[in-house]
């Protein structure tokens, strides 16, 4: 019997390669037309394994010209590195930090007055807006639609239901097999697992042993310790994979990699804004150290401006266009990221109907992979854009434009719900199917309530500065 281990195997990693390769501006046509004489077959166009095992000389040639690819060198280099201090480098307003902390002999440290109703708010945002996309993840866009509209659910305002979808369209357009068993509107009891809250909690174990000083080692250790491979996919899994061979980070992000720009570094951002309220550029900082064990370039500039919007709108003194335009301080401005939010927010300005904002992107972006940085976290910027800081419409707006569904609407949960401010300015049909529940496979966090993960959260979050502290 034939194991088909997903996102791993090297005659599926080998067509993701070239098209990242082809992305990073490198000349991959002799490559690929060895790989197609050979046999050799596309990347699995949204599964993590091809339905099919590869005879042994395909694989054995995939693992040779995937190191031959990493050879090649990117003319995109000079423009999207990833070592911290060439980012910052390359960052002419990178934010300063806030001004030190001066209180007296004794004193306890403080923290912005309303932070911990914010990332209660944050929390549970970042919940529902996650629950919201589930059930339509790796559906394209005219199927989300379509499934949406046939139950009056578009432009969409609610949970997608299956009570009224015709049986042809529901058969044309499966929702996703693992998510609609707990996600449908039907079926929702309480936040189900998913890796999109996964991550945070582990974020709050990292700070919790290490604080905000950790290294990326301290985060591979710990994934080892506490997070199941099978709870791990894209980028993530080949990192796990590369610290199990005996790799080192960066290595882990770089080696055998094609997913090394995907969105899954930036689903674990939402910890480092959390905690760095009022300091972007802290918050970004500390995403890069996170996003560098698994990650390289946009992919890690996705982390960096999650991070840093966050952490802007963590501070309670901004509104989400400010956010944004913050989040685009840590991005090198030259890179695909920074023009790709650029066009988003760009986009969604200059339109009302915001289906035509989604079709614009998906003409300009479309022949990126649905998981892929650069085309979501435009997505995520320009929905966040039009919704104008109103919780349902950024959620909704998010989920409505595809791609990764799940994950970009976690993330504009979590900006909104800091936006909103507190728990009970979010509309109680977003929150209480929630039952103040969560589902998890990280030890220790099972069961646990959206209130004490808030509370745990501001214990963590680095203490107000004078430069930041309320006036009198």
């Amino acid at each position: 019997m034939n194991v088909r281990l997903t996102w791993v195997q090297p005659e599926d990693l080998l067509g993701h390669e070239l098209r990242q390769a082809t992305e990073d501006g490198r000349d991959v046509s002799a490559v690929a037309a060895r790989w197609r004489a050979a046999g050799g077959t596309p990347a699995p166009p949204s599964a993590g394994a091809s339905t099919t095992p590869a005879p042994p000389h395909l694989r054995a040639l995939a693992e040779h010209l995937l190191d031959e690819l990493a050879a090649l060198p990117s003319p995109l280099t000079p423009a999207e590195p990833t070592p911290l201090a060439h980012i910052k480098r390359v960052c002419p307003h990178w934010p300063p930090p806030p001004a030190a902390q001066s209180t007296g002999p004794g004193s306890a440290p403080r923290t912005r007055p309303g932070l911990g109703q914010r990332l209660h708010a944050a929390w549970l945002g970042r919940a529902a807006g996650c629950l919201l996309g589930k059930p339509v993840e790796k559906l394209p866009l005219p199927a989300i639609r379509a499934l949406a509209r046939a139950t009056g659910n578009w432009p969409l305002t609610s949970w997608f239901t299956g009570r009224g979808v015709p049986p042809a369209l529901a058969a044309a357009h499966p929702w996703n097999r693992r998510s609609a068993a707990t996600s449908l509107a039907e079926n929702i009891d309480g936040m189900p697992e998913d890796d999109d809250l996964n991550y945070p909690l582990l974020n709050l174990l990292l700070l919790q042993r290490h604080g905000p000083g950790f290294r990326t080692a301290d985060v591979a250790r710990l994934w080892l310790d506490e997070l199941p491979a099978g709870r791990t996919f894209t980028a993530e899994r080949v990192a796990y994979r590369n610290l199990l061979s005996g790799l080192e980070p960066p290595l882990t992000a770089s080696h055998r990699n094609p997913f090394r720009e995907w969105i899954g570094a930036q689903i674990r951002a939402d910890v480092h804004g959390w905690t760095h309220p009022g300091d972007p550029g802290a918050a970004a900082e500390q995403a890069h150290r996170d996003a560098s064990l698994t990650h390289t370039a946009n992919g890690v500039y996705g982390a960096m401006f999650t991070a840093a919007v966050i952490a802007t709108a963590a501070s309670g003194a901004a509104d989400v266009h400010h956010a944004l335009a913050t989040g685009l301080t840590v991005v090198p401005p030259d890179s695909r990221l920074a023009r790709a939010v650029r066009f988003g927010v760009a986009t969604a300005r200059a339109h009302s109907d915001f289906d035509t904002v989604a079709d614009r992107l998906h003409a300009a972006y479309g022949s990126y992979h649905w998981v892929h940085a650069v085309p979501n976290t435009a997505l995520l910027a320009a929905a966040l854009t039009h919704a104008d800081g109103d919780f349902g419409l950024s959620i909704c707006r998010t989920v409505s434009g595809g791609w990764d569904t799940d994950s970009n609407g976690a993330t504009a949960g979590s900006v909104a719900g800091l936006l909103a401010g507190r728990p009970d300015r979010i509309p109680d049909r977003w929150t209480t199917p929630l039952k103040n529940r969560l589902t998890t496979s990280v030890a220790g966090f099972d069961g646990t309530g959206f209130d004490a993960l808030a509370a745990l959260t501001l214990r963590l979050a680095h203490p107000l500065t004078d430069q930041e502290a309320p006036h009198p």
